[in-house]
């Protein structure tokens, strides 16, 4: 800075401390901003999560995302492997000592190599119900309760409409086959006042799940690059998605927002805590509001592709079931208020990043 100062004729000036006196300042101001940013990207201490399902598409997506993060996961599966215990490892020996529960098992609803019968209706039931009990079950028996418990459900429990608005605070029935899977399902999760009541139970009704490796997206890449795209039925129905890295983001930002202070050693019982935290239903849903025909668009300009042919309505009965097909020739408008309301801040809120980030080269 002298010899600039000489060049220029600025006056000069002189550092009257020691240099060691600035390098230690500079050392400490160094490990504060490091320290600050920690703490700004962990967001929390280290949490260990148990995640049932966790080897599936939105299972791979917030084990990676909690693993970026600092915490331990521990997945539940049918297989046993590194890091793994499986459903029967569970009912045995119960829940391993963690801070977090999440349930995402389920069998592929529109699973296109599933005939639609009673046999599959029957494992679509199962898969859910049975392992959020087993879930709910090992959390209600453990000795040290998880202080989340989150389970993933759908949003299939809003009457479809076109032009009803839902958020979380909306009146949910019992009309078709999925809203009634859905009502077993989120029931099979209900902890017991009485049993466990420093756990946070949250559920998350989640839209249409877009992602690179599973989901709508990826049984759709084919038909949409040979030119074969298009509008489902009328194309108007109400199409409520998120990105798979925003599902898994509103997970672990349920799992992270707890403000209680550091745990009791394990197998301490301990004063009861008072519950703090985000809880209740959060809608798992994009900030948007688009319809069947805007998504279809969307992911055509996406991969640079025609979407001129429709799919009639009784076709999609014919191949999928009525039953089954009403998912995709129906929609209900929903809203993420509460998410929204609890600070998450969404990666993907529009079609346009999604799918570009999904398909754009």
């Amino acid at each position: 800075a002298v010899m600039r100062a000489e060049k220029r004729n600025l006056p000069k000036y002189k550092t009257t401390a020691p240099a060691s006196f600035h390098g230690l300042g500079c050392t400490l101001l160094y490990c504060t901003v490091s320290f600050q940013w920690c703490i700004f990207f962990i967001g929390s201490a280290v949490m260990r999560v148990v995640i049932g399902g966790g080897t599936g598409f939105v299972g791979r997506a917030l084990t990676q995302l909690l693993r970026s993060k600092g915490h331990e996961v521990t997945v539940i599966s049918r297989q046993p492997g590194p890091g793994r215990i499986t459903w029967d490892d569970l009912k045995s020996k119960g829940l391993p000592p963690c801070d977090g529960a999440v349930n995402l098992a389920g069998e592929p609803v529109l699973n296109p190599l599933r005939w639609w019968n009673e046999s599959y209706k029957r494992d679509l039931v199962s898969s859910r119900v049975d392992t959020t009990c087993a879930l709910a079950q090992a959390i209600a028996t453990a000795t040290q309760p998880p202080r989340a418990w989150v389970l993933v459900t759908g949003v299939a429990c809003y009457k479809p409409s076109e032009t009803e608005c839902y958020t979380e605070g909306s009146a949910v029935g019992q009309f078709d086959l999925l809203s009634r899977l859905v009502k077993q399902w989120e029931e099979a999760g209900v902890l017991p006042e009485t049993v466990a009541p420093g756990t946070r139970q949250v559920i998350v009704r989640a839209g249409a799940v877009l992602g690179r490796d599973g989901g709508a997206v990826q049984m759709m890449l084919w038909p949409f690059w040979l030119g074969l795209g298009g509008p489902l039925g009328s194309g108007r129905q109400p199409f409520p998605w998120i990105h798979v890295s925003d599902l898994a983001g509103i997970i672990a930002h349920a799992l992270q927002q707890d403000n209680r202070g550091p745990r009791q050693g394990e197998g301490e019982k301990g004063e009861e805590e008072e519950v703090v935290g985000v809880q209740g239903i959060l809608n798992g849903v994009a900030p948007a509001d688009d319809t069947n025909a805007d998504f279809v668009r969307a992911l055509g300009g996406a991969m640079g592709r025609p979407t001129l042919l429709s799919m009639p309505g009784f076709a999609l009965n014919a191949t999928l079931g009525r039953e089954r097909a009403v998912i995709l020739l129906e929609g209900q408008r929903v809203v993420p208020e509460r998410t929204l309301a609890s600070g998450y801040v969404y990666r993907y809120p529009d079609l346009h990043s999604a799918l570009n980030e999904i398909v754009g080269s």
